[in-house]
């Protein structure tokens, strides 16, 4: 079953001699559990797709479908709860709110949506990440590594329909790169979860299922990695 599908996005920045297209007509689909590598150079639209998918931006044409739902058929408030209950962002900036421990941060969207935490599940959570012994650690106490993989719980608490990563590992050194890759990995095949990860490395990127490649805001689909 398709989770997410992308049909004919186009965004145009500006109008007239000074219009940029950022996105060409890009179509493409997303099974549920699969782990997608968005690679391309600066400036080559990435971003701007996945802030398409995101609902972060609106396109200048074309639709996008998260678990059957045309999100820019919404309107605005409801997207916005949408795009909470449905979809998680990590960034390459953790974004973490150093007051808060470890523990309170990964939980913070339930919260932000009135609703009490699955405590099973943020036990199980805290453990694949290995940070029940971190729980009570403020964001400052822990590495960058470390950081990133509450981000990563963060966005999985939820339990969204998809997972959004913006360069989750370039203010990550070698090994927390590699730890936090293969953690996005295990969370794709240990609870299905479909994750669409921009990356400008094509090491990074062999990790996932399939490839994309953006260049001049044309989407171009490499198909699978061999790796999985």
């Amino acid at each position: 079953m398709e989770l997410l599908e992308v049909h004919k996005i186009s965004k145009t920045y500006g109008s007239g001699e000074a219009a940029v297209q950022a996105l060409k007509q890009a179509s493409f689909s997303v099974p549920r559990g699969e782990f997608v590598a968005v690679v391309g150079e600066s400036g080559s639209g990435k971003s701007t797709l996945l802030n398409l998918i995101g609902g972060l931006d609106t396109p200048t044409a074309g639709k996008v479908y998260i678990d059957g739902r045309d999100i820019f058929a919404m309107k605005e408030r409801n997207l916005t709860i949408f795009r909470r209950r449905n979809i998680g962002f990590i960034f390459q900036s953790f974004h973490l709110i150093p007051e808060l421990t470890v523990e309170q941060n990964i939980i913070f969207p339930v919260l932000l949506d009135y609703r009490k935490p699955d405590r099973k599940y943020l036990e199980e959570l805290l453990a694949v990440l290995g940070l029940s012994d971190r729980r009570r650690h403020l964001p400052g106490q822990l590495s960058g590594g470390q950081q990133q993989r509450v981000a990563i719980g963060r966005a999985l608490i939820t339990r969204p329909a998809l997972i959004l990563a913006d360069e989750p590992t370039g203010n990550l050194d070698t090994r927390n790169t590699s730890e936090v890759i293969a953690l996005l990995k295990e969370a794709s095949h240990l609870y299905e979860q479909t994750i669409v990860m921009i990356t400008h490395s094509q090491r990074i990127a062999q990790a996932a299922d399939r490839i994309l490649r953006v260049s001049d805001g044309v989407v171009t689909d490499f198909g699978r990695c061999r790796e999985s």
